[in-house]
């Protein structure tokens, strides 16, 4: 697999695809929801070709070779011992986030989140008949990071369930694991429950940083943690629904497949087949990506820092640019660059509408496209 293969422009118009069907009747640049536009890796194309050709597509259990894949690979990468019993398979990660809101505690009790932060953070326990507490995160030596004692001022006896996303969506921020432990520490102080959004744990872009899953630190943390990975995000799978959470603690996790039961549906058999092919097979396809991703990357900080109104902070792992508009004075960022051919995140839906995240997961050519026009829109919006 080389590089060049992430270059190709693949038309996704017309095939009822969420990112793009938004501008459908526009010449805007769809660059907001974390799909990329790359095709999936030739394994899973094969996988999927070969398991439509056998032509039945019946009700599916979860594969044992795909439970036996996961657990070897928490294990090779993470060092990280799992088993089989501690996997519950879901079909999508944003779902588990509903299942750990309503999995602890009760109606009425508390759960709180970092933001800015991804927007399910803040809508799952609102769904969930708990009250939501936000914590606004620090920004230190350009990485965004908890603020840990105003995390802890915050935290009462009715609060029960922190989310946490490592790495930060929308920040990019990988977690060091002293970073971990004191968050750990804090969590087992006050007995609370964990849920951690690991998704994005095989886009680290950074060279020499490393993902640590919060719950392999230590056994009494991992009692406390409900992990959540996909392949989704990684492999650009995510319309075919396969996702898993790690629970070791079996009361934890007896709550939480007692409340989805005769809501949340299993995985299709093709989500299954491609978490497989993408496991198995996927690791090369990934690492071209990765190296492509941080041409990307690089060219959008440099880029966007030199656009006066505009500043873009370093970007540790993710597809995602959390940049922030201020200076620009925008009255509504969202319309203002979507009239200048761009559609990105508005950053209130993230907690913070001094910003925008855009998503350059994308063929070079269409990214400098969009770098070009969100220059010319600000040099021709600011005064000179």
């Amino acid at each position: 697999m080389t590089e060049k293969e992430f270059d190709r422009l693949i038309d996704r118009r017309n095939t009822a695809s969420e990112k793009w069907e938004r501008y459908k009747d526009s010449e805007v640049l769809p660059m907001w929801v974390a799909d990329t536009d790359f095709m999936a890796p030739p394994a899973v194309l094969e996988a999927l070709h070969k398991r439509i050709d056998h032509g039945i597509f019946g009700y599916t259990n979860t594969p044992q070779e795909l439970n036996e894949l996961v657990i070897h690979r928490m294990q090779s990468m993470y060092n990280w011992q799992i088993n089989t019993d501690s996997l519950v398979w879901l079909p999508s990660l944003v779902c588990g986030l509903h299942l750990a809101c309503r999995a602890v505690g009760d109606t009425g009790t508390a759960v709180l989140t970092p933001t800015p932060i991804y927007p399910p953070f803040m809508s799952s326990p609102r769904l969930s008949q708990r009250e939501l507490i936000t914590v606004p995160m620090k920004l230190e030596q350009q990485r965004y990071t908890l603020d840990i004692d105003a995390l802890e001022s915050l935290i009462t006896p009715d609060s029960k369930l922190l989310l946490f996303c490592n790495p930060h969506n929308p920040g990019g921020t990988v977690y060091r694991r002293e970073e971990l432990q004191v968050l750990a520490d804090l969590v087992i102080r006050h007995d609370l429950i964990i849920c951690s959004d690991e998704v994005h744990c095989e886009l680290l872009l950074e060279p020499g940083i490393q993902h640590i899953p919060l719950a392999s630190l230590n056994d009494e943390i991992a009692q406390r943690t409900i992990t959540l990975m996909a392949p989704s995000k990684t492999f650009n799978i995510a319309g075919l629904g396969c996702a898993y959470a790690v629970i070791d603690n079996p009361e934890i996790r007896q709550r939480f497949q007692q409340v989805r039961k005769g809501i949340v549906p299993d995985v299709n058999l093709l989500g299954y087949t491609a978490a497989i092919a993408a496991f198995r097979d996927g690791d090369e396809w990934n690492r071209a990506q990765l190296n492509y991703l941080r041409g990307n990357r690089d060219y959008l900080v440099n880029e966007i820092n030199a656009i006066p109104g505009l500043s873009l902070n370093p970007i540790e792992a993710t597809y995602l640019a959390w940049i922030d508009v201020s200076a620009a004075k925008l009255e509504n960022p969202q319309h203002f660059f979507e009239q200048a051919g761009v559609g990105m995140s508005p950053g209130r839906d993230f907690g913070d509408s001094r910003f925008m995240r855009l998503n350059f997961g994308c063929p070079r050519r269409i990214l400098e496209q969009a770098v070009e026009r969100i220059r010319r829109s600000l040099l021709n919006h600011l005064p000179v």
